[in-house]
Formats: structure tokens, sequence, C-alpha cells
């Protein structure tokens, strides 16, 4: 994995091990994700996916499938993210392109 301008490769381990989650479906889903964009995201992407990964099982993965819209999510609200850079994360993350904001 090649690693971006903007992160460290402690800074990459670390985000790589924080992928590590309880639910068969949330690991899958973050696996491929950290194989395919991790090492590339933006400054912006990276506190936006930072963020998510704060999140309990269960809630990251409704808000990767858009059951529940990030914006509705109170942790992810209070921290003033850009709404684009999430939105480019939950693309990503969910392998599809019509994410809401």
């Amino acid at each position: 994995m090649s690693i971006a301008k903007n992160m460290t490769a402690e800074e990459v381990r670390r985000l790589s091990w924080r992928c590590r989650r309880g639910l068969l479906e949330l690991d899958i889903v973050l696996q491929r994700f950290s194989e395919n964009h991790l090492a590339t995201l933006s400054t912006e992407e990276l506190l936006a996916f930072d963020s998510l990964l704060d999140l309990p099982d269960n809630e990251f993965l409704d808000v990767v499938t858009s059951r529940i819209n990030f914006s509705k999510v109170e942790v992810l609200a209070t921290k003033n993210l850009d709404a684009q850079a999430m939105k480019r994360v939950l693309a990503k993350l969910s392998g599809r392109e019509d994410i809401s904001i």
C-alpha cells in the first residue's frame, strides 16, 4: 500500500487497526475500503473517516448502508465535518455514488 502524502506510516497502521470491527459485514466493507482507498484519502476525508470509526459498529454500518443519513448522527453533526468529504468517504465505503447529504 502506498502512503498518502498527508499520512505517516504509523497513521496508516493506526487507521488500519481501527478498521477491525465486531460485525463481519462491516469488516468486509472496511477491508475492501482499506485496501483500495485508505492511503489516498485527502485530509478532509481522513477526518471524516476517523470520525466514522468512532461510531459503534451497528450505527457505523447503518450510515454506510444509508439506513441512517450521516447528518442525522449527533456525534458526527457536532464535529462540523466537511459534508462533501463525508459523502466521498461514504461513496467509497459503500461502492455507491448516490450518497445523499
